[in-house]
C-alpha cells in the first residue's frame, strides 16, 4: 500500500542544472498533497573538489573508494555546498526546506560494506523514516545528503541511488523519481527502462552505474 510520499533523486552533475521550473514543478505535487522528499548525489562536484585539493579517488564495482581523505571533501560538498543550494532553490520555489544527511537521526544506520576494498562505504542496516515523516507533515521538504552513520559515530559515504531507494522502501512511497543528466540507466548505448533490485546491485558492480 502506497502513501503519498514521492522520492526525488537528484544525482549526477544535474544538481548543479536544476532550474526554477523544476522546482516549481514540484511544488505542483506538493499543492497536490503529495509529500516531498529529495535525495542527493553530487559526484561531479566531488570530483573537481578532489581535483582542486589534489587527492587521488577511484571507482571499485561502480562505488567510489572512499578513504578518509575523501570522505572529508564528500561530507564538505555534499553538505556544504550541494545542500544547501537545492534547499536554496525548493524555498524560492515557495516551499520549507530542511538540509539533512543520512546522519542524522540517523536516518540511516549502517556497517561497512568491505573497508579493504571500497573504504567508508556504508550499507544499511537500519532505516528510520520517522525525522522524515514529521518534517514532511509539517510541510517541509527534506533534503537528504548520502552521507550516512556507521558503527561508533563514524561516518560513511552511501551511493545515493541506493539510499533513496532505501527512503522510498521505508516510506512506502507512490514514487521514485531519478532526475539525470542522461536519459537513464545506460548498458552499450541501451537505454536500460526497468530494472529489479537484483539486476541494479549487478550493474554496479560491472561499473555500469557509477557516481551518482
Amino acid at each position: 500500500m502506497s502513501s503519498d510520499y514521492v522520492v526525488i533523486k537528484c544525482g549526477g552533475s544535474v544538481v548543479n542544472k536544476l532550474s526554477a521550473p523544476f522546482f516549481l514543478a514540484i511544488k505542483e505535487l506538493q499543492d497536490r498533497g503529495k509529500k516531498l522528499v529529495i535525495v542527493h548525489g553530487g559526484g561531479s562536484d566531488v570530483n573537481d573538489m578532489l581535483e582542486t585539493m589534489d587527492v587521488t579517488s577511484t571507482f571499485v564495482d561502480g562505488l567510489r573508494k572512499t578513504t578518509p581523505e575523501v570522505m572529508a571533501v564528500a561530507d564538505l560538498v555534499f553538505n556544504g555546498k550541494v545542500n544547501p543550494a537545492i534547499c536554496r532553490g525548493v524555498q524560492k520555489a515557495g516551499m520549507k526546506s530542511v538540509g539533512l544527511s543520512g546522519y542524522d537521526g540517523p536516518l540511516i544506520q549502517a556497517k561497512l560494506l568491505d573497508e579493504t576494498k571500497f573504504g567508508l562505504v556504508g550499507v544499511a542496516e537500519h532505516v528510520d523514516s520517522s525525522l522524515i515523516e514529521q518534517l514532511a507533515e509539517a510541510g517541509y521538504v527534506p533534503v537528504i545528503s548520502p552521507i550516512v552513520a556507521g558503527p561508533d559515530g563514524m561516518r560513511l559515504n552511501m551511493n545515493a541511488d541506493t539510499a533513496a531507494s532505501h527512503y522510498a522502501s521505508a516510506l512506502k512511497a507512490e514514487e521514485i523519481v531519478f532526475v539525470t543528466d542522461v536519459p537513464g540507466i545506460m548498458k552499450d548505448d541501451q537505454l536500460i527502462d526497468h530494472l529489479t533490485d537484483d539486476e541494479v546491485n549487478t550493474l554496479m558492480e560491472d561499473g555500469t552505474i557509477y557516481g551518482g
